[in-house]
């Protein structure tokens, strides 16, 4: 309680009129990475001491395990990720024509569990989807994010971009107030960054284990005393392919490490 007051009072009084700077231009975006202390890029950088790296290993696992009535695993369909899934992830949320609709990363690997090794979908933030798409994801190290070209997906993402801009919740602020207008400032000690998604799933120490962008936005969503989208809903979907298609460029880092 005494936090969101902290948060409650700084931000009226970072969100005036004359501050409003609209979105970031494309030559002006930069990952959350380049916020980050010294401390903490260090843990991101070295494997070994990247709490997020356990998951991917863990995802390593499952990639090559089968399971479901099919006996498959993901790697008799897709064979070795480090080849297979170079890239992939750079380009989620995708659309998928059967559904006529985006999907993310996360839902892909739960419609494949599915279809293809006819097993249960895994829950929302459960150790082994998360695990899954930290290994999925970590094959894009370096790619540039490319979320968002196919123009089939413009709908979405200007559904995206009106959400981040629309104000909500008790506070009555938009994801622009904070990440467009207030980033290179402070909040509540934690620095306010541009929101680009280039590192999810990540590990944050507030957290002390992975997590989606979907919880992200959730916690951000809940911060301003709005209700939150339900996992996997078509709002949060779109954010999140606005946010992917607003960083393209921006290299892939997964699993990044932040505060």
């Amino acid at each position: 309680m005494i936090l969101w007051r902290a948060i409650a009072a700084a931000m009226l009084l970072v969100t005036g009129p004359a501050l409003l700077a609209g979105e970031i231009p494309p030559d002006a975006r930069r990952s959350g990475y380049s916020f980050m202390g010294p401390d903490t890029r260090a843990m991101q950088d070295d494997d070994t001491s990247n709490p997020g790296m356990l998951f991917v290993l863990d995802g390593e696992a499952l990639w090559g395990k089968k399971m479901g009535d099919a006996g498959k695993a993901c790697a008799d369909c897709h064979g070795d990720a480090r080849s297979s899934m170079k890239s992939v992830a750079a380009r989620y949320p995708a659309f998928d024509k059967a559904l006529a609709r985006p999907v993310t990363l996360d839902q892909r690997i739960n419609l494949c569990r599915a279809n293809h090794q006819q097993v249960m979908p895994l829950p929302y933030e459960s150790r082994d989807l998360l695990a899954l798409s930290a290994y999925v994801a970590h094959q894009s190290s370096g790619v540039a994010i490319t979320a968002g070209d196919d123009p089939q997906l413009k709908p979405f993402v200007d559904q995206g971009r009106d959400l981040f801009m629309q104000r909500e919740g008790q506070l009555n602020l938009a994801c622009t107030n904070c990440h467009d207008d207030n980033f290179d400032k402070r909040l509540a000690g934690a620095p306010i960054t541009q929101a680009q998604p280039t590192g999810y799933p990540l590990y944050r120490l507030e957290w002390q284990t992975l997590g989606s962008i979907e919880r992200r936005l959730r916690s951000c969503m809940s911060g301003v005393r709005a209700q939150a989208y339900d996992y996997g809903s078509p709002e949060l979907v779109a954010l999140e392919l606005y946010l992917m298609s607003r960083a393209r460029g921006l290299p892939m880092e997964t699993p990044a490490v932040r505060p």
